[in-house]
């Protein structure tokens, strides 16, 4: 059900110009479905809330970057069965890479985490004097 628009934004349909002039359905749908927290919230987050998932991704990529250490270190000092041999020597290099990706990943995060709160709190900063400047 199309909602009414203000009498300021009846534009004539047949213009090319209207599509743009009309008000966009998807605004207040973009919000709700974005990702990333929304601009309009200002409810402050504890560090845990804002560093969790880079938290979580280090903390599982070095578990699993020390599982292929040992693995690997295994691999090379036990005397077990040729084919056990071959596939520890495939699985720890695995393991010590996959962890090691994890790890770094985390650690690029928190750099990208810290620039866009800085971003957003200039963002609010320009928001509130802005609508000082509007409401005087």
């Amino acid at each position: 059900m199309m909602e009414a628009l203000p009498k300021v934004l009846e534009v004539d349909e047949k213009s090319p110009e209207s599509k743009d002039l009309l008000p966009s359905q998807t605004a207040s749908s973009l919000c709700i479905s974005s990702r990333s927290e929304s601009v309009w919230t200002t409810t402050p987050r504890s560090n845990w809330e804002i560093y969790r998932k880079p938290i979580v991704i280090m903390s599982v990529g070095g578990a699993i970057l020390l599982f292929g250490v040992a693995i690997t270190c295994l691999a090379y000092t036990l005397n077990l069965g040729e084919i056990k041999l071959k596939v520890l020597k495939m699985i720890g290099p695995a393991f010590l890479s996959l962890g090691l990706m994890m790890l770094v990943c985390g650690l690029v995060w928190v750099p990208i985490i810290k620039k866009k709160q800085k971003q957003r709190q200039k963002s609010m900063f320009f928001q509130t004097l802005k609508s000082f400047f509007l409401n005087r």
